[in-house]
């Protein structure tokens, strides 16, 4: 296959790309203290932070998986998403309030004030190590893109993509990150109609084609309707869907950085109601975009389309369908969704480490320079570190790379959702009661994974399906340390403002009406 990115869509991904820089180049000049550097001063409105929101959640996996997933199967992953907006009001009126209250800048500040060290550290450990896994396995993913479109070595891709990356987040912070998401996401938008609407122009009978010969071949089939455990039914993947964006909500640094960098309370609700309206019919858009090709290729039959990976399928209709610079746009938007989930968890990991490691252990009562300059460091090692680890991806396969995610994800991610959830909705569970069933459900994380692995004697292995293990985990979690919590006294700790059934009535009242921060 002779194909690959022409002139015009370069100079039109270099023109978005130098506009990323000047950014970072620009904020970096207003990065007087960490607080600016974390929280942009607590200064953003809720249309900025909402659209933040969504180019931080949204990666490159949603530009090219998501149509891969519908021009191959059907819209059975859409159920996942169809969740947020019950999960988003369980943000607004329970989740924000929490975040917002004392100005915490960390999601595992909350953690610490309500259990202590122990269950504070494992939040801040899990989310450093699955941040990493999960921004290399994005840098190599969009990697294999870009080399696809250029013919360049992989190595030379991740090395000049991570480093560009890292170089404007490092600079500017949170700042750079929120307006250069806010560009991103709407680029990401503008790409995607793009896509689609070229397709619906070429097929003969337009969208009624897309929706006809879809329809024919049950391309927009959410899934069985059964409630089977052992199957991707609708059901089963709505239920899984909860439990992710509960975790996400509730203790993702990314999202709670977006709650804590808005300017009020109301900023910070409004931001969830933004990011949830625009996401949902993006994500829908994606499906289409999926679907078209489908049928657009069942339309016009092509044989080099028979012998490509499903998420290739995409940037080749890019790249031979549509018109330079059109199709440049849609490549820098292919682009901007892997650097907006990059560049969020760079700069998210500097925070956690100033925040959760170096201010309360490593490094005590040092001047507000120190740490900033200790943030610069730290993103720099985190970008070297996201690097090294997507090189490592391009070495293995596919299979090896997702067993890698699946024991950090088994030792590291169990319970975290858990955690705060038990954490803002009970008054029984105490330190100590969280920290016995965090060891228990780690230990149970691990065991798990291990039969998954195929590592543990078949006779060993508990029969479930991967996507049951977060449940599982969270659910052992939240059963061992509530039944601790019944069998010992009342902690005797301050729990005011850290349960919804502790924060005050006139508190709670405020946080509806007022904009006070």
């Amino acid at each position: 296959m002779d194909l690959s990115i022409r002139t015009a869509d370069i100079i039109t991904v270099l023109i978005y790309l130098a506009g990323m820089l000047a950014v970072g180049f620009y904020f970096s000049k207003r990065n007087k203290t960490t607080e600016d550097y974390f929280v942009g001063g607590r200064s953003f409105s809720g249309w900025i932070i909402g659209l933040s929101m969504l180019g931080t959640i949204v990666s490159s996996a949603t530009f090219l998986a998501l149509p891969a997933a519908a021009y191959v199967l059907d819209w059975r992953q859409l159920s996942v998403n169809l969740v947020v907006p019950f999960v988003a009001v369980l943000a607004i009126i329970v989740f924000i309030p929490f975040f917002r209250r004392g100005k915490l800048t960390s999601a595992f500040e909350y953690l610490g004030e309500r259990y202590g060290m122990v269950p504070r550290m494992y939040g801040t450990v899990s989310f450093i190590m699955m941040q990493l896994i999960r921004m290399a396995q994005v840098l190599f993913l969009i990697s294999l893109v870009i080399q696809f479109l250029t013919g360049a070595p992989i190595a030379l891709v991740i090395v000049g993509t991570g480093l560009f990356i890292g170089i404007y987040t490092i600079m500017g912070g949170i700042e750079a990150v929120i307006w250069t998401d806010v560009v991103q996401a709407i680029i990401l938008i503008v790409g995607g109609i793009l896509c689609f609407t070229w397709m619906a122009i070429d097929l003969p009978d337009g969208i009624a084609q897309i929706f006809e010969v879809g329809k024919e071949h049950n391309k927009f089939s959410l899934g069985a309707m059964d409630f089977d455990l052992s199957e991707r039914t609708f059901y089963t993947v709505a239920i899984l869907g909860i439990i992710n964006w509960l975790g996400i909500y509730a203790g993702d640094q990314n999202m709670v950085q977006r709650y804590a960098s808005a300017r009020s309370t109301r900023e910070a609700r409004k931001a969830t109601v933004v990011y949830t309206a625009i996401a949902l019919p993006m994500w829908t858009l994606f499906f289409f975009i999926g679907t078209a090709l489908f049928v657009y290729y069942l339309t016009f039959p092509n044989t080099v389309v028979a012998g490509l990976e499903a998420d290739q399928v995409l940037p080749y209709f890019v790249l031979s369908e549509i018109p330079p610079v059109i199709s440049g746009v849609i490549i820098s938007a292919v682009i901007a969704a892997a650097m907006s989930t990059m560049d969020s968890g760079i700069n998210a990991l500097s925070t956690v480490g100033v925040i959760d490691l170096m201010k309360p252990w490593l490094a005590k009562d040092r001047p507000d320079s120190f740490y900033l300059r200790s943030a610069y460091y730290i993103a720099g090692t985190a970008t070297l570190l996201v690097i090294m680890g997507a090189i490592v991806f391009s070495q293995i396969d596919k299979e090896s790379m997702n067993d890698i995610s699946l024991i950090v994800t088994s030792v590291f991610g169990g319970c975290l959702m858990g955690l705060f959830i038990m954490g803002f909705f009970t008054e029984r569970i105490d330190g100590f009661s969280a920290t016995v069933a965090l060891i228990l459900a780690v230990v149970f994380n691990i065991y798990l994974g291990l039969g998954l692995l195929g590592v543990l004697p078949q006779s060993w292995i508990l029969p479930v399906h991967s996507y049951w293990v977060g449940a599982l985990v969270n659910g052992l979690f939240i059963v061992v340390a509530y039944a601790i919590g019944l069998v010992r006294n009342k902690s005797d700790r301050n729990l005011q403002g850290l349960t919804v059934w502790t924060m005050k009535e006139n508190q709670k009242e405020q946080e509806w009406i007022s904009d006070d921060p």
